[in-house]
């Protein structure tokens, strides 16, 4: 009874183990253009690709939404993902050629290319800097997409921006910052899975035997 209990629980987390790690990546600087029509960013750099960090640039990140859904820009609203929005980081240099296996990667080579899936959220934060006059918004979604290697993986991404109203009304805003995490199955316990998995079929295979 106590090994029943104990591969059952076995079933039940090495599936949340095998997706617990992902690669976390952040951008930063580069402007984006909104209006009702969408939001497209422009300029926007690699600063980190999970634990590579090189000080510099390390490539782009680049994104655009669909048309404004919801609310409003000033207020803060949701804009359409799905077809027509993009999601994608490009890697420069020997660092991702050595990650990709690519001969060079000076015009940059793909690491992830995905979209928006489902509302993107448009979101007022607040105001800042020394007389407020600051407006700080954030962009969240779910992105889903390939990886170099042709893995599909779906993850989340937040945007930080600032702008002011003069700005604002001419559609433009500056990233701050912007933080995405896509899971990745680890190998390591996608194989211990497996084995579990092997386990409790071969011990209920002897308990129907011996039944």
């Amino acid at each position: 009874m106590r090994r029943v209990v104990v591969l059952a629980l076995l079933v039940l987390v090495l599936p949340i183990a095998a997706w617990a790690d992902g690669i976390t990546l952040t951008n930063q600087f580069g402007t984006i253009s909104i209006s009702t029509a969408g939001i497209s960013s422009h300029g926007s750099q690699l600063r980190s690709w999970g634990a590579i960090v090189t000080g510099g640039s390390m490539g782009s990140v680049s994104f655009s939404t669909g048309a404004l859904l919801t609310g409003t820009i000033a207020g803060g609203g949701t804009f359409a993902g799905g077809a027509g929005s993009s999601f994608d980081v490009l890697g420069v240099g020997s660092w991702a050629a050595k990650l990709t296996g690519a001969v060079g990667c000076g015009a940059g080579c793909p690491l992830f290319t995905g979209s928006f899936v489902g509302p993107v959220t448009w979101t007022f934060t607040g105001f800042s800097g020394p007389h407020g006059g600051t407006l700080d918004y954030t962009l969240t979604g779910t992105v889903t997409g390939t990886l170099w290697n042709g893995r599909t993986v779906t993850g989340t991404t937040t945007e930080n921006f600032f702008t002011n109203n003069g700005q604002l009304v001419a559609g433009i805003a500056h990233i701050s910052g912007g933080t995405t995490l896509l899971p990745v199955p680890e190998p390591g316990t996608l194989g211990l899975l497996g084995t579990g998995l092997v386990g409790i079929a071969g011990m209920f295979r002897r308990k129907l035997r011996g039944a």
